[in-house]
This record gives structure tokens, sequence and C-alpha cells, in this order.
């Protein structure tokens, strides 16, 4: 039997005091074997990342393993010191990060990244060969263009990019065993598919161990040969993909499964014949972006003669890659930018022609709530004053505001005393509730969600998308749901509408679309989306053991 490459032995990880528990990690054991992509899923705070961190020797400071062992290709480094750890990262485990952007150094050119790797256990190797091996990286990530790769800095490149950029750097000394942080969580679907496929190919190749983090059981049903479930520091379940997505045994695992969206659409209600509260008419939006100040100027089509509408009480969902023009369309509906040309009427008005006060009333009848809620709060102000802050511009009386602020809190399922509370003494579910109750105290009759349930844990997603739900009936709200995912987009929306290079390629009921999509477009969005035998889509069938 092939020894595997890591072994995870009842491992404790214990937290510095005045954490809101003892342990991070307790009595976690793991193993890891040659050619196998083991998969962790579990919650945010579950001890993912922690054992992730344990494995590389990246522990915060005051965190410190209390128990067990961490053997990885036969040597025990639990209790490493730092200078043996650096002897074991990049060679024998490797990792990669869920954001690269903050991983990579913004000052470096991608190649002088690459290269500080290849060095980094082979100092004495010549300059010429080490460019060599540059430049096979790039090509075995599938990166076009290497040259200019070579070149580039960080921001120039798209997400994708740089997460093979990171899976370059990762693979530079061919290390055992590959760690992978929510590698994808941030991308679109066709670029996720296609970070997957690298990752499975490059495994391959290489006769590698992966442990795969991610709380994306579509990710899980696509790539694990392995599935480890944890839940508050410790293991609830393991055993094969199949075993732990077809016949889950721990009531955990199965409320986790049961939480996720099914790319099946929901019928739409029955709308009343009114007027359309929102009308966009041949929308129109180019930028003009310059990479360097010896590089042409490059003009980018974010929006191309976009036509729109949304009622009252309805849903519409705007789904697409990145770069496709989604947000950018959200933001003109803000005003937050101009279109070239083209109209929106809102409320029978014509929303570009308004200015000053008329304006201002009319943004008080559109909010947003972004995909980051902690970047979207004041990290000094307490959540009351930051809910209150929004009606008090508009003249409410302060007493009343703060307790509109409260009541708006209990709403979203928040309990007494948080709007005493700061911003990090949330969680990331709970933040963005938060920034719901904001945008619902200015008592708005449109909702723009943009990407505002991508970056949280399966169950907090259901948790948020039923709220929406549930606000959407009780104040008959019009929501534009702006995602990159589809079967988010076919839990919530009552339409659809796909958007590729600034133009709506498709669009119509949510279910018809989602069961037989005509643009090609749209078919290949969906065969990108991971698990989709699994979890739905395409018309693929749900196991009856996940919907009983």
């Amino acid at each position: 039997m092939t020894e595997p490459v890591l072994t995870m032995t009842n491992l404790s990880v214990g937290l510095p005091r005045g954490a809101d528990r003892a342990q991070a990690v307790s009595d976690v054991s793991i193993a890891v074997g040659p050619n196998e992509i083991v998969c962790l899923v579990g919650e945010s705070g579950s001890g993912k990342s922690m054992i992730a961190h344990t494995i590389l020797g990246l522990l915060p400071p005051g965190v410190t393993v209390t128990g067990g062992a961490v053997t990885l290709r036969g040597r025990d480094i639990a209790t490493a010191s730092e200078a043996e750890m650096r002897l074991v990262r990049g060679r024998d485990a490797a990792m990669i990060f869920q954001e690269p952007l903050s991983a990579l150094n913004p000052l470096k050119r991608i190649g002088e990244q690459i290269a500080e790797a290849v060095r980094a256990h082979a100092p004495a190797t010549p300059r010429a060969a080490i460019g060599a091996r540059v430049g096979a990286l790039i090509e075995a990530v599938g990166l076009p263009d290497p040259e200019r790769i070579r070149a580039s800095f960080p921001f120039a490149l798209s997400g994708g990019q740089r997460q093979r950029v990171m899976i370059a750097i990762a693979m530079a000394n061919n290390p055992a065993l590959l760690v992978a942080d929510e590698p994808t969580t941030a991308l679109d679907v066709t670029t996720q598919a296609q970070i997957l496929a690298l990752i499975r190919r490059l495994q391959s190749e290489r006769q590698m161990g992966v442990l795969l983090i991610t709380h994306d059981f579509g990710v899980v049903a696509e790539m694990a040969d392995r599935v480890v479930v944890m839940r508050d520091g410790r293991v609830v379940e393991q055993g094969s993909a199949e075993a732990v997505l077809t016949a889950p045994r721990d009531p955990y695992t199965r409320a986790l499964i049961a939480a996720v969206p099914h790319a099946r659409g929901r019928a739409a209600p029955k709308m009343r014949a009114t007027p359309p509260l929102l009308e966009i008419e041949a929308l129109s939006k180019t930028f003009t972006t310059r990479q360097g100040w010896l590089r042409p100027a490059r003009r980018v089509v974010a929006a191309d003669a976009i036509s729109l509408t949304l009622s009252a009480g309805e849903t519409v969902a705007v789904v697409g890659e990145s770069g496709s023009g989604k947000s950018t369309l959200g933001q003109m509906i803000l005003r937050l930018a101009e279109p070239d040309s083209g109209r929106i009427r809102f409320e029978g008005r014509d929303l570009l022609a308004l200015r000053g006060e008329a304006l201002r009333v009319a943004r008080r009848r559109i909010q947003i709530v972004f995909q980051d809620p902690f970047a979207a709060l004041n990290p000094r102000q307490r959540v009351g004053e930051a809910i209150a802050r929004g009606p008090m511009a508009y003249g409410v009386p302060k007493a009343e505001a703060v307790a509109e602020a409260h009541a708006l809190l209990d709403r979203v399922g928040l309990k007494a005393g948080a709007a005493d509370r700061f911003p990090h003494e949330f969680s990331g579910g709970q933040r963005q509730r938060i920034c719901i109750a904001r945008a619902l105290a200015l008592k708005p009759r449109i909702l723009v969600a943009d990407e505002a349930v991508s970056a949280l844990d399966v169950s907090v997603q259901a948790r948020v998308l039923d709220l929406l739900a549930e606000l959407r009936a009780e104040y008959n709200l019009a929501m534009l749901f702006i995602t990159h995912d589809l079967r988010i987009a076919a839990q919530i929306a009552d339409r659809v509408a796909v958007m590729q290079q600034g133009r709506i390629v498709e669009t119509g009921p949510a279910a018809a679309l989602f069961a037989a999509p005509e643009h090609p477009y749209t078919r290949g969005l969906m065969a990108a989306m991971p698990g989709r035998r699994l979890f739905g889509g395409l018309g693929a069938p749900v196991p009856a053991a996940l919907t009983a």
C-alpha cells in the first residue's frame, strides 16, 4: 500500500486567551495519498484554513499546536522550527490562496516572483536555467503570451490569470502536496472550471496529493476522491466522495448539502399588469483603459445597447462572467456611473435627467448591497449608527431612526445588543445582514444586490437568500440580483438576463431558461458549473437522497 503524503493524527491547535473557544482544531485525523484529492469542507470558523496553515507552518502569533502529529513525507512537522519549515515550503508542500492579488507582490513583475520561488530551493541555479524554468511553468499553467505575462505586474492580469500564476509558483519545486485554500471562490463559473481542470491535470501529471479546502459542494462533487467535513474544529464525517455526497450520515453534512442551490429555476409568480418600476432602454457605456504610459489606450465596452425591465416585487438575476458588464449595469442604475447613451426610467421618470435634490430623493429609493460587507461598513462606527445614519440624512429624527435601526436588526435575525457592536464583532453572514438592514432603512423600491452572497458559506448563503426572499414579499421589493453563480440565480430569480461582453444575449423566466437555454454562451456557462450532475443543471437529475 502506498504511504500517504500527509498524515494528520489527533491534531489539536489552541487559540490565545480571549478567543471564542479554546481550540481552533480538536483531535483531527486526516490522510492524503499521492495522486489523491481530498476536499476539506465546512463553514467559516470550522478550522479548515487553520489546518492548512498548520501544514505550512503559517500559524498566526498566539496560535499553537497543542497535541497530535502532522507527518509530511515521513517528517513530523507539527513542532518544526521556522528554519526547518523553510525547507518544507515549496518543496514538500505548497499552497495557493483564495485571493491571489493579496498573495502576489504588487511591485514585482510576474517573472521575478516565479523566479524567486525557483531559487528558494535551488539558489545556485544559473540565471539562464531559471529563466527557462519560469517560461516552462508559465506555459504549464496555460497562460497565453508567456513573454507578456512574465513582464506584467499582478494588477494587469485577470483574476483567473493571477490564480494561474499562483499555481505556477506553487509548482516551481514539484511539491508532493498542494494545499489549495478556496482557490476558485472569487472566480466566475467558466474561469472556475478552467482552474479546477488545471489543478486536476497537474495533480495527475505529477502524482501529487491535493488538499482542497472549499465551501462549494459543486467543487467537491467535481474534484474530490475523498471528503472530510468539519464543524467547530472537529471532523464530523469523512469518506469517499460518492458516499458523503449521496448518502451523508451526519445531520450537519446533510444540512450543508441540502443548502446547496439547484440549477433548476423556480416558477415565476404571476405579476400584476402594472407598468414596470424600472425601464432600461439601449443603455451603453464604454471605458478607456491604459496598462502603461507607452501602450495605446484600449476601449472596453461594458454595456452595449442593454434593455431590461424590472417590476415591483420581482427579482431579475443578471448573470455572466467577470468583465461581462454586470456590475457596470448596477452602477448606472444607481447613477454611480453615467452611461454614454440610452435611457433609464424609474417610477415613470427619466432617471438620467434628474439633478440635485430630485436625484437625491431618487437615490433613496434605489439601494445596493455589496459583495464585501466588511469593506462596505465603517469599522469605527457601531452598526446601529451605520443603519440610522441614512434616514437621518433625509431628515428623520435621530430617536426615530435609531428605533427603526433596532427594529431592522431584529427583522434580519440579529440579537438584541447588535446595534451597539462594531462590524469586526460579527461573522461574514451577520455583516451582510447588517448591510441589508442598512439598505432597507431608507425604504427603497429597488434593491441592487451585487454578488451579495458569493463569499458566504453555503448554509449562511442559504439563510441570506431566504431572508431576501422574505423581505421582497414583505416590502414588495424589486431586486436586481447580480451574480456569477447560476445556482444562486436559479434559486432566487423570477427572470434571468445573461450578459456577455456588455450585451444581454438571453433573457427569460428562470425555470424555462435553466431547463432549456437557447444561446450557446448560456449553455456554456451551465456546462461549466462544477458538480452539475449531482446538484442539477441542463436537465441533470438530482439524487433522491438529497431532496428527501
